[in-house]
């Protein structure tokens, strides 16, 4: 006898995770599944490719960064009514990380290098162009909802923040949105858009908590609440991360 499926806990969608997902982006999803799982929450990943909807029930979002050549085909896929769903999960409360490319196609546009823009689905109020330099190194923002944040930046992609945008922090070392104007990544509701790869959740654990606890009160209603963590191991890590950055710098 087929016994009913059990229903999950916490839906995770994984958009495009065959091909944008360069520089540790997959250690976010194991972020985010494992310390979903030590409080006792079964979620369920599922990968969303080319051709393939939207669920109407994604709590939390990942989208990573991939190269130019993927983007091209990313974005084609998006425009229409799978970048609608996408803005409509957030609106309704959904979570999401998305890093370098995948943040840049959720703003207005990205503009390859001698190429025609790459529209993007505009659930952020930025614009995205190629750059004539590569940032690349350790990269230390300090935010006012998670403190400070460490990853690790390879981009030479200028993403600029529109009026309506609000940088998710201030950069104080390395180069950020545009190594201009001291931004670091976009904050719109529970979505996130940055340049941090590395992977940026195992080492900063209150960044994952908080789209784990998103993506829960999207699910069961304002009252979830996360059971707190140790820690220990993560703690560590953050520290090391902050110290190599302040090194280096």
């Amino acid at each position: 006898m087929t016994q009913p499926s059990k229903p999950c806990d916490l839906k995770i969608a994984w958009l495009y995770g065959a091909r944008m997902n360069i520089y540790g982006d997959r250690g976010n999803i194991i972020a985010l599944t494992q310390r979903a799982r030590w409080r006792g929450i079964d979620p369920e990943v599922v990968e969303i490719g080319i051709g393939e909807p939207i669920p109407d029930d994604v709590d939390i979002f990942f989208f990573g960064g991939g190269q130019d050549q993927e983007q091209i085909a990313v974005s084609r896929d998006l425009v229409g009514p799978k970048g609608k769903a996408i803005n409509r999960a957030v609106d309704n409360g959904a979570a999401m990380l998305s890093i370098c490319g995948g943040y840049q196609l959720l703003g207005h546009e990205y503009r390859p290098y001698g190429a025609e823009p790459l529209p993007g689905i505009g659930l952020f109020d930025v614009t995205s162009e190629a750059g004539s330099e590569r940032f690349i190194g350790n990269v230390l923002v300090e935010s006012n909802e998670w403190g400070s944040l460490v990853g690790f930046e390879n981009h030479s992609g200028l993403t600029w923040l529109g009026s309506a945008a609000t940088p998710m922090g201030k950069v104080t070392i390395g180069r950020g949105n545009n190594g201009k104007d001291g931004t670091e990544g976009v904050r719109f509701r529970n979505a996130i858009g940055c340049y941090l790869h590395g992977a940026l959740l195992p080492k900063n654990p209150k960044l994952a908590d908080w789209l784990i606890e998103a993506g829960a009160r999207r699910r069961h209603g304002t009252d979830a609440a996360l059971d707190a963590l140790s820690d220990t191991t993560e703690q560590i890590a953050h520290r090391s991360a902050i110290r190599r950055a302040k090194q280096m710098r």
